[in-house]
């Protein structure tokens, strides 16, 4: 007689949930800054270009589709009721957005950029929002948004619209942001980032330096972003303009040398991602931006203007090209 044994049924614990690995601390992020600024630079051209083409740098636009009245208090921001002295005006038509976008891509911009003054968008108004993403999207370029914080299903919407990438800086160190945002807390922010990742847009974040912090602040925000999983795939770091009426009118400049390190440290700690140079590029000279592209840049806003600030003309940007052996990506 053979016997047969009775199938058994093995269940498995569960494995363990993977523990976020620490990439950067603060304290080793400040370890780079203290660098040497020689040693600071080479070390990021290095890690650039194992990385990236060394002399190519991707051109976004940034258009403002709904200008003033934003209900938050952001301390650097014109467009705030509370403070700004942003003329507040409707949500563009689609049409207008469209012509704005072809005119960018004529003059070399590959990813179109749209930012409402929101805290974050109503239903009805994302879809508006989402035609032009759509209508962007058939122009052949990236599309990315930043409208503010999102609410559960409104990433999934964007996403079916094409969209490609949502902007949502974290602005500064948690222990700063009290200082700069009365509001909305810096966890609000983190929660809108963790539903654009869930619905498979690409991340676009960083900060804004010159506003106060310290430099161990700045070190804070990066670690911060270097220790998203996984990092943001672009990583904006705007140096303050002071806007008239808002309370960081009258911030002190920042050292020109300390932002180059700020935007080496970025390019160190995340190797994969596009830093760009946003805000403030305006009032850099040449040779501090040639600077900023040795220590890792990669990305530029393109146009005339940044929502409500000043950003320098597109032939002077060419013409820095020409000077640098630079091109397009």
């Amino acid at each position: 007689m053979t016997l047969t044994a009775a199938p058994q049924t093995i269940t498995l614990a569960p494995a363990p949930a993977p523990v976020p690995t620490l990439r950067w601390t603060t304290d080793a992020i400040v370890g780079l800054f203290e660098l040497p600024f020689n040693d600071l630079l080479f070390r990021a051209q290095e890690v650039h270009r194992e990385h990236h083409q060394p002399n190519a740098v991707q051109l976004s636009t940034l258009l403002s589709i709904k200008t003033g009245g934003c209900s938050e208090d952001c301390g650097y921001c014109s467009q705030s009721a509370h403070h700004g002295e942003a003329e507040r005006e409707a949500l563009l038509d689609v049409d207008e957005v469209v012509t704005a976008a072809k005119a960018a891509k004529d003059k070399g911009a590959t990813r179109f950029c749209m930012g409402a003054a929101w805290r974050g968008p109503k239903d009805k108004d994302l879809d508006r929002v989402a035609t032009m993403i759509g209508a962007v999207k058939a122009l052949g370029m990236e599309t990315c948004v930043t409208l503010g914080m999102l609410k559960p299903g409104q990433a999934e919407r964007l996403k079916a619209a094409g969209l490609d990438y949502y902007n949502h800086n974290l602005d500064t160190a948690p222990e700063f942001y009290g200082q700069v945002i009365s509001t909305h807390s810096q966890q609000d922010r983190f929660d809108t980032l963790g539903q654009v990742r869930a619905a498979g847009i690409n991340v676009c974040c960083g900060g804004i330096v010159g506003m106060g912090e310290t430099r161990r602040a700045r070190a804070s925000l990066l670690a911060e972003l270097a220790n998203l999983a996984p990092p943001p795939e672009s990583v904006p770091i705007n140096q303050l303009v002071p806007m008239p009426g808002t309370p960081l009118e009258n911030a002190p400049p920042l050292d020109p040398f300390e932002f180059v390190r700020t935007i080496a440290v970025a390019r160190i700690t995340m190797p994969a991602s596009l830093v760009r140079l946003s805000a403030g590029r305006q009032e850099m000279s040449d040779e501090l931006q040639a600077l900023c592209f040795l220590a890792g840049a990669n990305s530029i806003f393109y146009g005339d203007k940044l929502l409500t600030a000043d950003n320098p003309e597109a032939g002077r940007d060419e013409a820095l090209f020409k000077r640098l052996g630079l091109h397009a990506a």
